[in-house]
């Protein structure tokens, strides 16, 4: 089934200079037809309206809360009433928190694993039976670098723990959907110049961090946009299982 016949949702692809919105750009350039879903329906709609005027696919906003399971099944229902079906899923929704972990409290480590884990958990579970059963999908988890190395980079432990759980989540899922035709991968990003780490680094911090970087820089919205199109093809299809390091070099290993 060619792209053209199919949706990609993207999930907290509402901000302006985020990888969702990147990568929601990034697949209707390949033909996808996109389905945006964010906490900002405005920010959603906007997404959509872009996407749609610049590159002529059908495109969609709509305002979900991926945490509650109600709201991902009113999004669900309008978009399978309304888009082709479901080819592609980018789990990108996610936030992040500084707090040392002898600061952390239970309500915001529960805060950081909703949105990127559970929220996760939600939309996979109720777009994933309908690929398995159509023969096709493709689902890609943002992770993150702190998962990795075990944070250092931006955000605390709850937020590298919840990153972590999402790599085990890719894998696993990538074992059971494998013989329907799914595949699952992760992306890793290091350091990326969006609206999140925009003014949250003081130059002292992104000159220590630069410095460990081979590359020289901070990564761009494209750099990690473009591998997430790339893991969305029909041509990709021997890929599962994976994570995949955009991090300039950062953290090689």
């Amino acid at each position: 089934m060619p792209v053209s016949d199919l949706t990609a949702i993207v999930t907290g692809a509402g901000s302006r200079r985020g990888i969702g919105r990147a990568t929601a750009h990034a697949l209707a350039a390949a033909g996808w037809n996109l389905a945006i879903l964010d906490l900002d329906e405005a920010g959603a709609k906007e997404t959509a309206d872009q996407v749609a005027h610049r590159h002529g696919v059908q495109a969609f906003g709509l305002g979900c809360d991926i945490t509650d399971e109600t709201s991902v099944e009113a999004a669900m229902v309008h978009l399978d009433a309304s888009d082709p079906p479901a080819g592609a899923l980018v789990n990108n929704a996610g936030i992040t928190s500084p707090i040392p972990f002898l600061q952390v409290t239970g309500t915001e480590w529960d805060r950081v694993f909703a949105v990127n884990v559970r929220g996760a958990y939600n939309i996979t579970r109720r777009v994933a039976p309908g690929m398995a059963e159509r023969g096709f999908g493709r689902i890609v988890f943002l992770s993150s670098v702190s998962a990795e190395r075990g944070g250092g980079v931006f955000g605390g432990v709850a937020y590298s723990a919840a990153k972590a759980a999402q790599l085990g989540f890719a894998r696993a899922l990538a074992r059971e959907l494998g013989p329907a035709g799914v595949t699952v991968n992760a992306v890793a990003p290091g350091l990326i110049d969006t609206d999140i780490t925009g003014g949250a680094l003081d130059d002292e911090h992104k000159a220590r961090l630069l410095a460990g970087t081979p590359m020289g820089r901070l990564g761009n919205v494209e750099d990690v946009a473009d591998l997430i199109a790339y893991l969305c093809r029909e041509e990709s299809g021997y890929i599962t299982g994976a994570t995949y390091d955009v991090n300039g070099g950062s953290h090689i290993h």
